[in-house]
Parts: C-alpha cells; structure tokens; sequence
C-alpha cells in the first residue's frame, strides 16, 4: 500500500487510488489544448526486437492526448531506420523517427563542433538532446515527456501520471520525475540502493547543509529515466552525454528551476526492464562504468557549488560510502526476509566493493581532470551561434522521412 508521506524538499505525488487511467487521460485531453505534450522515446534498434518495445508501442497507440511523437536512434542502419518507422504506422499521434547516424544529421552535428559546440559521442545523452531541439524547432509543444523503450510490463498510465503535474493548468510544475519499486522476487536497482543513495548520504556528511546533495536526497529514485519538463527548460538545460545523464538532468533542473515547482510522481506498481551486468573485471562497461561516471557527475557537479575535494576527502569518501552501503545492505536484507524475497547477500557485498573501486577512479579522472567532459551545450547557445540551426535540423529530418518513404514504396 502507498504512504502519504512528504519527505525531503520535493513535492512527492503518491499512487493512492489505481485505476485511474480513464480519468487522467480525459483531463490530459482537456489540458492538452492549451499545453500541448510532445513524448521523446530514446530507442536503440534491438530493442524493436523485444517484446517491451511491440507493448510500448500498442499502448501508445490508444493514447489521445499527446501532440506529437518522436523516437529518437542511434547506431542504425537504413534498414533499422525503415523497421522503426514502420512500427508507427497508422499512429493517431504524429511520429517522427528522427535517425541519429543519417548522413543530414551528421552533418549538422559536425557542423556544432566546427562552431566549438560538440554535441559529444553517440548515446542516449545526445539522441535526446538532439529530440529536444526538433520540438523546440516544431514550436507546437508546451510540455516535453521522456520514458526508455525497454519496459517489460509498460503500461500507458505511466505516462498518464508522468505527464500530469506539469500539464495540469493549476498544479504549476515545470519539472516531474518518476519514480516505482524495482521488485521482481528480489530487489533490483543496485546502483540506485547500493551505490547512489549511499554516495549522497557519505557525501552530505562531508558537506552538510550542501542544497545540492538534500535536493537529491529527496528523489525516491535518483536513476529513474522517466521525466516531464516545461519545455523552456530543454531550452536552457545543459545534458551529460555519459551514464551521468539522470544526475547531471537533475542538476540542471536544480540550477534553473525553482525547488518548489519540481515535484515526483509514483508511476507504477512495479517497473521492469533489461539488466546491465556488474562488469567487476571491466570498468568499462556495464555498471561499474556507470556508477564511475555518476559519481564524476556528482564530484564535478558539487565543485561547481563550491563544495572543496582534496585527496584525503576522496580517501575519506570512499571509506564512509562502504560503512554506509554495508549498512544499506543490511536494512534491505531485513526488508526481503519480511517480503520473503530472495536475496544474495554476497552479491550485494560484491557490488558494493566494484562501486567503491568506480569511486577510487572517479576520484583520480576528476583530480587529473576537474571539467572532465564538456557537457552538450544548452539551445539557447547553439542558436546564437548557429541562428537557422531548427530550420537545417526539420529539413534534414523531414528529407531523410521522405527518402525512406520512397525506398519502402
């Protein structure tokens, strides 16, 4: 059962009441006419191969009150592309499939760096980036709403609520961010309850009072990818192209948005997805890349806010995370022997120790190097450089459209 609870500086909307689909999309209908939702679908070719994407699909295919589609893909082929576009036949909602590795897109991203304005490696960081910019240039959305294409058990009240605290005309939040339980029958999630919600607590008691770190602290579930903004702030939000995209999203929206008009929203009973491995022997991959580049996110981003790192903090850091994680692992042990769940409390040990190894690295790549990465430039700044940058970019998707549309004919 839900709780009613308000914790932390961020309004909380809690899922007391189920069955409530009917009612928010006749709203959401209703609200639509004067805020219109575009929905960005971050998608990679494979994932058109599962049967996540087939049900995200025909649950989309019943929603009514969304302005406009688009899916965004990187690393596709011609094929691929054509597949995509395919699935969306017959769309009550307009879809654009806008294909990251087109000649005409390519273009254009060489032509950002040729400016000094690196739009960053492929990932999913730049893809939406890149979807931002095509609804910004549409000018016909108000409200931007994001979800990953990889939800085993989607269902179309996710993006009901999501979309709702934004869109409602007298609720006046310009930021939402989702949030659900990991539950199978066992907990997953690990980087959200091993590593990140750790990492804030070890790092608040190094700099307490930091506004950063309680803002954080208040997200029941930092890593979550489902968000709605007020389409101005993908006007003037800087993205991280790296696995710190959900962290470095949330402090961007803490920098340019006033802390009472974000909210969180429970979205769904349970949330499914696919698994990164732990890649303990690979920093490079799978979570252990992504926890280092979380915690570069959090180290540079605290910097910015004048939070000081020598060291003996980082040596500090790492220490204080293992006690505090050693302790999370045991308070979730207690939680699944009362659940009668399965856990390996090995595994979770292990986890914690390759987390503790990406903080070590992740301490020495920001000492060597404070910036680090640049992050994507906000569009404010590419249109004063590049002022007919929205015109190029809906000719390109618009031709690269129609080209395929001969090819299939």
């Amino acid at each position: 059962m839900a709780d009613f609870y308000q914790t932390g500086v961020v309004t909380t909307l809690h899922r007391l009441k189920p069955n409530n689909l009917e009612r928010l999309e006749a709203d959401l209908e209703r609200f639509g006419r004067n805020r219109p939702v575009g929905l960005v679908l971050p998608a990679l070719a494979s994932e058109f191969e599962t049967p996540a994407m087939q049900r995200i699909v025909a649950e989309l295919k019943q929603v009514r009150y969304l302005q406009r589609i688009v899916l965004t893909m990187g690393r596709t082929s011609p094929q691929e592309y054509n597949r995509a576009r395919s699935f969306f036949k017959d769309f009550y909602t307009p879809v654009t499939v806008l294909w990251m590795d087109s000649e005409r897109i390519q273009s254009l991203l060489a032509m950002l760096t040729e400016k000094g304005l690196s739009a960053g490696p492929d990932g999913k960081g730049r893809s939406c980036w890149m979807a931002y910019g095509y609804l910004l240039a549409m000018r016909d959305c108000d409200v931007i709403a994001l979800h990953d294409c990889d939800i085993v058990n989607y269902d179309r009240q996710l993006l009901a609520r999501l979309c709702y605290p934004v869109t409602h005309p007298h609720l006046a939040f310009e930021f939402c961010k989702g949030y659900y339980a990991r539950v199978t029958d066992r907990m997953h999630g690990r980087v959200t309850r091993l590593f990140v919600a750790p990492l804030i607590r070890a790092m608040e008691g190094m700099a307490p009072g930091a506004p950063f770190l309680k803002f954080l602290d208040s997200f029941r579930y930092v890593l979550a990818g489902e968000f709605a903004m007020d389409i101005s702030l993908a006007r003037v939000n800087r993205i991280p192209p790296d696995w710190g995209l959900e962290v470095g999203v949330l402090a961007e929206v803490f920098r340019n948005c006033a802390v009472s008009r974000i909210c969180q929203v429970d979205l769904i009973d349970t949330y499914e997805h696919k698994h990164q491995t732990l890649s303990t022997d690979d920093p490079s991959k799978g979570l252990a890349r992504m926890a280092g580049d979380i915690a570069k996110s959090l180290f540079r981003t605290l910097a910015a806010e004048g939070v000081v790192f020598s060291a003996d903090h980082f040596r500090s850091l790492e220490q204080r995370y293992v006690r505090m994680a050693q302790d999370t692992i045991a308070r979730y042990y207690a939680d699944a022997m009362l659940n009668g769940l399965k856990f390996d409390r090995h595994a979770e040990e292990m986890a914690v120790a390759t987390f503790a190894d990406s903080i070590r690295r992740a301490a020495a790549e920001t000492t060597a190097d404070p910036r680090g990465q640049p992050l994507i430039p906000n569009w404010n700044r590419v249109l004063a450089a590049i002022p007919e940058f929205f015109e190029l970019l809906q000719d390109a998707v618009e031709k690269d459209s129609r080209q395929a549309a001969g090819r299939s004919a």
